[in-house]
């Protein structure tokens, strides 16, 4: 049955081609055969790549130090509450104790903790990351998977 599209790639559907014999096989016109990377050596070329150490590295760089600095808080907050009970009593303004200036101080720094990582991510990382990819798809794109 013949097809009637104007997009119909015969070579690449097979017809034409000699039996046994592969595209680039001994013809001097055809595309030299290249090394067919698996995916998995892409994605760990890709990590081995100084950009994605970059990325990486900028990426540890904030989480690392802001991680510890809220669980140092934080736990500062537990050790008061439960080694200071006289100290977290004391009143602020009215029935306000620092007891609940400390706990919404929590709720605070945990929303400036992400607001500071999503600024930090779309300055720092996001392009960077968004390239890589990018060129990890354009190198994945055409390998077969098993």
């Amino acid at each position: 049955m013949a097809v009637d599209d104007p997009w119909y790639d015969e070579t690449a559907s097979g017809r034409g081609e000699e039996a046994g014999r592969a595209p680039g096989d001994g013809r001097p016109d055809a595309v030299p055969r290249q090394r067919v990377h698996s995916t998995a050596e892409i994605y760990l070329e890709v990590q081995r790549s100084p950009a994605f150490q970059e990325v990486r590295g900028r990426y540890r760089r904030f989480v690392f130090p802001a991680t510890l600095a809220f669980l140092l808080w934080y736990l500062a907050y537990v050790v008061a509450a439960t080694a200071a009970p006289g100290l977290m009593a004391r009143p602020v303004a009215g029935a306000v104790n620092v007891a609940m200036v400390a706990g919404l101080g929590q709720f605070l720094t945990t929303f400036l903790l992400t607001w500071a990582y999503a600024r930090h991510a779309r300055l720092r990382r996001d392009r960077a990351a968004l390239e890589l990819r990018w060129d990890t798809q354009e190198m994945t794109r055409g390998v077969v998977q098993p």
